[in-house]
């Protein structure tokens, strides 16, 4: 029998992590795949390599030990390219040290090597994750030389472009919907994909900037992928078309106006917009309040003790063990085992993923399910996304299990409201043989109008071997605390969770004023909108377009090869600061990707400087210091910069978002640091 081997079933994950959405056929000018939802998540490793559940070696003799351990390295790390040099372990080895100190008891060392290989953990996502088939490929290209006149010279700054096409199929007018689609480019067309992308609709042959958003950019091989989000109008049935230029050295990090504001450091923020403010946990990142921004202001909450936890209104998600003695919770965590963020003026995405604690933990701390859970707050929207992925990565049989649980202390509401598999919505009530069959569930209030709702948009299960209940009847008054409803997916008759079995979710939820008889049918054509967003395609140019001039132009100042000082002068500069702690490599901030953004106005420099991790806070370093033990010739940034001509003042802003990896290093860079 072929013995398991629990991280080379970690690994299969990792390699299977993105999930690909459904090729649909698209027009003849259409050159890339569509893909049906654009917003299908990708799995995560996770912990899988962290926990080490299962992985120690059964104690024998030494000799037996030692063959074992050897054995385990070379069939289960096998697939891990080897990035042992002089500067740094590889994982193969750094779990084999894994393995002789837990043999020796030796738990200190063992703690120390299990954060070394996350963070070994954390290099590879960056370097290999898998973030699906682009929309537009990186060969798919026009040089903006090629455009009418009219349009090469409103893009003036710019080389290269894309196009995408959008296409709404139910015939329902949109206003500003966040589109997002996944980009590839040739890396020798770009320095930066952040700095340089902006987003043009082409209406009734004038270019119109429309609002964009960069996030996820990264190198695979000789190509940058990103993922860019913009906001798209549609009147219904329409198919528009959008320009995506970039390749301008010159280009600054644009700066949109946007409703949308956060506050807060890690995943503890406080998101605004017009219609509400969402306050997130500061210890699990779980949406703890909402304000609605009405006249009265009212705010959705959960008071009292909770469980000893800190309270919340999303409670999701958790399982019962399976001896049915304690919940294993996300909300139990004392800070997020792991997560990430992304920040910008259409939305703010909060996604945080890790095993759920016990109420006694580390006491009980099993490794059996992941959870790994997604908010997106928008800008100028009355709802948000909740995602959620839960994915047994051992078999076990829990005694419930919950995805979906919201809480709320008082009596703000006095009506339910719910949806069926009709998607119309009702009040009252659930009748019984409907209450495995909900799609939507809610509350308002009759006198103050004030309304919570939740879609459930997508609800679906791998490997289970059945189809999820879609349960969760509204309560108002749940023991005289509030309001709640709680799902319960997983069948009665499914006893035992499958190993690699994952439950999805994709949840929205919004809050606007409500009555039953003029905002029914608002509800239940958000519903429609959600469940059918802009389709979203690489294309080209149509045929017939007759270019019109557009009212101002796309640069910015300094961005259009008119700066006062040359800006190509200024990286050249930066060029020369070196990082004396990397005491023979050579290299400087520029290829170390460290410098974000170049600003200039009139005659004052503004660089806006990372720092590769809050281990070296003082970015002021490379401003004043960077000369002092370098081994080759070097300057202080204040010096190159200000050596330029015609520099008068330079001001440096340091920055932690977002947060410096090695997809910023140069080729250069690469090189110097034997990458």
């Amino acid at each position: 029998m072929k013995k398991f081997n629990p991280l080379m079933s970690a690994l299969k994950m990792h390699e299977n992590s993105s999930e690909k959405g459904k090729v649909s056929q698209v027009s003849t000018d259409d050159l890339e795949p569509q893909f049906s939802d654009g917003l299908k998540r990708r799995k995560f490793l996770g912990m899988g390599l962290l926990g080490f559940a299962g992985l120690t070696i059964p104690l024998i003799s030494k000799s037996e030990t030692q063959h074992s351990i050897e054995n385990f390295v070379s069939d289960s790390i096998a697939s891990f390219a080897d990035k042992t040099t002089s500067q740094t372990d590889s994982i193969q080895e750094k779990i084999q040290l894994l393995q002789e100190a837990l043999i020796k008891k030796d738990y200190r060392t063992a703690r120390a090597l299990t954060n070394s290989i996350r963070i070994s953990e954390i290099q590879l996502q960056a370097e290999e994750e898998n973030l699906g088939t682009p929309h537009v490929s990186a060969s798919q290209f026009g040089t903006v030389d090629s455009l009418p006149q009219v349009w090469k010279t409103w893009a003036k700054g710019w080389k290269y472009y894309k196009v995408v096409s959008l296409e709404e199929k139910i015939g329902t007018p949109r206003k500003a919907e966040p589109v997002e689609v996944l980009l590839s480019f040739q890396s020798s067309q770009t320095a930066s994909l952040a700095r340089e992308i902006r987003v043009a609709e082409i209406k009734d042959g004038v270019l119109t900037e429309v609002i964009s958003q960069v996030f996820s950019e990264v190198r695979r091989g000789s190509d940058k992928i990103c993922k860019l989000l913009f906001l798209a109008d549609n009147q219904g049935k329409e198919r528009r078309q959008y320009i995506v230029f970039y390749g301008n050295p010159d280009a600054e990090l644009p700066k949109y106006q946007s409703d949308l504001k956060v506050s807060g450091e890690g995943y503890g923020l406080d998101i605004e917009n017009e219609f509400f403010t969402a306050i997130l946990s500061k210890q699990t990142g779980q949406l703890a309040r909402m304000i609605l921004k009405r006249e009265h202001g009212l705010e959705i909450y959960s008071g009292g003790q909770g469980h000893g936890e800190p309270a919340g209104i999303d409670w999701a998600h958790d399982y019962v063990s399976d001896d049915g003695i304690q919940k294993m919770r996300i909300s139990l965590w004392d800070e997020c085992p792991d997560f990430e963020v992304v920040k910008g003026p259409i939305c703010t995405i909060i996604r945080r993923w890790g095993f759920p604690y016990s109420p006694v933990h580390p006491l009980f701390s099993p490794a059996r399910m992941i959870m790994d859970i997604e908010y997106r707050f928008y800008a100028g929207l009355p709802y948000f996304h909740k995602f959620g992925h839960m994915t047994a990565v051992k078999q076990f049989s829990p005694a419930a299990l919950r995805d979906d649980e919201w809480v709320i202390t008082g009596q703000s509401f006095t009506d339910m409201l719910w949806m069926g598999p009709d998607e119309k919505l009702k009040t009252g009530n659930v009748p019984a043989d409907l209450s495995e069959k909900l799609w939507g569930i809610g509350f308002f209030n009759k006198d103050t109008k004030d309304s919570f709702f939740g879609f459930f948009l997508e609800h679906h299960a791998e490997g289970l071997g059945a189809e999820l209940s879609h349960n969760g009847s509204p309560n108002l008054h749940y023991q005289w605390h509030g309001q709640i409803w709680s799902r319960y997916p997983v069948p009665k008759t499914i006893k035992t969770i499958p190993k690699g079995a994952v439950l999805h979710q994709k949840n929205a939820y919004v809050t606007i004023p409500f009555t039953l008889k003029d905002d029914t049918l608002k509800i239940e054509n958000l519903r429609q909108e959600l469940l059918n967003p802009l389709s979203s395609a690489g294309s080209v140019l149509s045929n017939g377009i007759i270019a019109k001039e557009s009212p101002r132009r796309l640069a910015r100042v300094s961005e259009a090869q008119d700066s006062p000082i040359n800006k190509a002068l200024i990286w050249e500069a930066l060029g020369l600061v070196k990082d004396p702690q990397l005491y023979k490599a050579d290299i400087s901030i520029v290829d170390l990707g460290l410098v974000y953004d170049v600003a200039v106005r009139g005659s004052v420099v503004t660089v806006t400087l990372a720092m590769p991790h809050r281990g070296r806070p003082l970015g002021a370093y490379f401003t004043h210091s960077s000369n002092v033990v370098h081994a080759t010739v070097s300057k202080t940034m204040m010096e190159a910069v200000y050596a330029v001509p015609g520099v008068r003042k330079v001001i440096m802003e340091q920055t932690w978002y977002p947060l410096w990896n090695v997809n910023l290093l140069t080729d250069a860079g690469r090189l110097k640091l034997q990458l």
